[in-house]
């Protein structure tokens, strides 16, 4: 079973470093499969930041796709799907498809997604942890994504999956600059 994991807080370079993965397939003629979920509304393709982008299929579930053998899936905003496709992972690689995913590990709350947890749980090969710069205070020690509405911090109240659709600003923070509820 070959599963590795790209995590991390927003802005860390999670898409541009699938999308290099998956060049690199391409350039050497390996077949692959490339999906993001529908409810991420951000763009549709897989996009770095840094502008760089491959064409990805939308799919509501990770039960859409299909069984290949031999084939190397990639899936990204994993953490946007439901926490039982984790064990659609587990079927694809359980049928020898190796399997790449980036996502978000963490919520606007600091807790880990269910799904990554169930990701986790199935050892992946390498889990590739990225850090990003936080954008209050300039460390390079990011691990955290803060999500603002007019300029405060949202604590409460939203479902752990925010899609970026403008209604509200996304910040990578360290854990010194991370508000939390107390």
């Amino acid at each position: 079973m070959k599963l590795h994991l790209i995590l991390g807080p927003m802005k860390s370079g999670k898409s541009l470093r699938l999308i290099s993965y998956f060049k690199e397939l391409r350039k050497n003629g390996l077949p692959f499969s490339l999906f993001q979920p529908l409810r991420n509304v951000r763009d549709d393709r897989i996009t770095s930041r840094e502008g760089i982008s491959m064409k990805a299929k939308k799919i509501k579930s990770l039960f859409e796709i299909q069984k290949s053998a031999g084939i190397t899936v990639g899936l990204d905003e994993v953490h946007m799907f439901e926490p039982d496709d984790y064990r659609a992972v587990k079927s694809l690689l359980q049928n020898n498809v190796a399997v790449v995913a980036s996502g978000l590990d963490k919520d606007y709350r600091g807790k880990t997604f269910d799904i990554i947890e169930k990701l986790l749980g199935l050892e992946p090969e390498t889990v590739e942890y990225r850090k990003s710069i936080c954008e209050r205070c300039g460390s390079r020690k990011a691990v955290y994504t803060q999500i603002f509405k007019d300029g405060k911090p949202v604590l409460k109240g939203l479902p752990p999956v925010v899609p970026e659709d403008g209604t509200y600003a996304y910040q990578p923070v360290c854990a010194s600059c991370f508000i939390t509820e107390e």
